[in-house]
């Protein structure tokens, strides 16, 4: 399978929404890992937000979104300071965000070439780190990011409880 990563442009914005909708009606039907809520998160509205930052990036396979990645300065939530691998100021990091693969493509190494991706970004542009967070209970994310070398740094409560997401682990890979 060929896939190409490239900037989203808003001419995508549609195809992020049936993703993103793909996506979490899967989760109902299925193991909701993330904890992620139809016309909650994500949903269009994130998506034109990211394509407006010039952040969101998306992984075609003959000119079909298959997945999307946010790759943005905005830090992580920052509850461990002074726990993280390097000491950086924003714009010297990676934030992942709404790493997102089509439920049609899973088990197809879309997740790992849009990480791989994220590295190669990150090299490219002279970053110290990449940082992300992931609900504590998505299993699968986080053996993929271990997978790809991220460091555990600790579990926090980024104040979503209200929506059943608890505690969150924070990861740091260093480029």
């Amino acid at each position: 399978m060929t896939v190409k990563i490239e900037l989203g442009t808003k001419n995508d914005v549609h195809a992020l929404e049936a993703l993103y909708d793909d996506i979490n009606d899967f989760l109902e039907r299925t193991i909701n890992y993330p904890g992620w809520k139809k016309g909650i998160y994500p949903t269009r509205e994130h998506a034109e937000h990211d394509i407006n930052e010039q952040t969101l990036y998306v992984a075609k396979n003959a000119g079909k979104i298959v997945g999307s990645i946010v790759l943005s300065h905005e830090p992580i939530e920052d509850p461990v300071k002074g726990k993280w691998l390097v000491d950086a100021e924003p714009n010297e990091c990676l934030a992942i965000y709404r790493l997102a693969v089509h439920p049609d493509y899973l088990r197809c190494g879309i997740g790992m070439k849009l990480l791989n991706f994220a590295d190669e970004f990150a090299k490219a542009n002279n970053l110290k780190s990449i940082r992300l967070d992931v609900y504590e209970g998505n299993v699968t994310a986080i053996k993929a990011y271990e997978k790809c070398g991220y460091t555990y740094i600790d579990t926090v409560d980024l104040g979503l409880g209200d929506f059943g997401l608890d505690w969150f682990r924070l990861y740091e890979k260093l480029v």
